[in-house]
């Protein structure tokens, strides 16, 4: 404990000229513009150091799915008679005004996710101008996740033949392996590995330009039509479809999934 506390009460060596607003937010899920916040919390690193906290759990107007609950504990009968954002909006800008911002992959979801919430309940969040410390991104940057990273971490020796193909699937092989005996909450199973490393959630397509929706339908995955299904687009602008399939430099096995679910569509 005497050490956790010394590394409290060492001179920060952050400087600040204003203060610097950690936040969280936990939600029903990850998509921008559909999931809601269920809480929020603000911590306020201030220039001397000291911190101030704020937290308050929101009442979404929505159920809160069993596998969102699993994640962060949140129930629907926990924030029930919480209030909704826009009870607490002021509240919460008021916490962030006069700050900078900083969070853990803040940058990716947290920020846009909160912007995109404010701007529902009718709060315009004015965040360009504030600096954002995403402490992943720097985590990340500080310490490699390359594959020499990781056999150094899990198997105490450097890669030296790093980039040749052969002592790269070696390397990996013995990564795995290692990791196998560390943690003994790992999956024994292929099958428990590929759900564990997410391998079902793969786009319909290798280069990721095509995407499914919530029924499992192909949808266009960039472009101003982000998200529509390719039946969509056809019925609705045929001309950028046709863009799509003749001009617009898709790889080959993009065009090979899009031109046979059209098929599928039309027979």
């Amino acid at each position: 404990m005497a050490g956790v506390l010394s590394f409290y009460l060492q001179p920060m060596r952050l400087e600040l000229e204003r203060p610097l607003a950690f936040f969280d937010l936990e939600t029903t899920g990850v998509k921008v513009g559909k999931d809601r916040i269920v809480q929020i919390a603000v911590v306020r690193l201030m220039p001397d150091g000291s911190r101030q906290e704020y937290q308050s759990l929101v009442n979404p107007g929505m159920p809160i799915p069993p596998e969102s609950t699993a994640i962060h504990g949140i129930t629907d009968m926990d924030v029930a008679m919480a209030p909704r954002l826009k009870d607490i909006a002021s509240e919460v800008l008021g916490e962030l005004a006069g700050c900078d911002l900083a969070g853990f992959n803040v940058l990716r979801f947290d920020v846009p996710m909160l912007a995109e919430e404010l701007l529902r309940v009718g709060h315009h969040w004015d965040h360009a101008s504030l600096r954002v410390v995403d402490v992943q991104r720097i985590y990340h940057k500080m310490e490699p996740r390359d594959l020499s990273a990781a056999l150094r971490f899990y198997c105490g020796r450097e890669h030296a033949g790093a980039h040749n193909a052969l002592a790269d699937v070696q390397a990996t092989a013995d990564v795995l392996l290692a990791q196998m005996q560390r943690y003994a909450q790992l999956p024994a199973s292929v099958e428990g590995l590929g759900e564990l490393s997410g391998d079902r959630d793969r786009t319909p397509d290798a280069a990721g330009k095509l995407m499914f929706d919530d029924s499992g339908r192909v949808c266009l995955g960039f472009g101003k039509y982000r998200g529509w299904t390719l039946e969509n687009i056809g019925r609705n602008d045929p001309g950028y479809m046709q863009w799509l399939l003749t001009k617009a430099e898709l790889p080959a096995s993009t065009l090979a999934i899009m031109r046979a679910t059209l098929a599928d569509l039309e027979a």
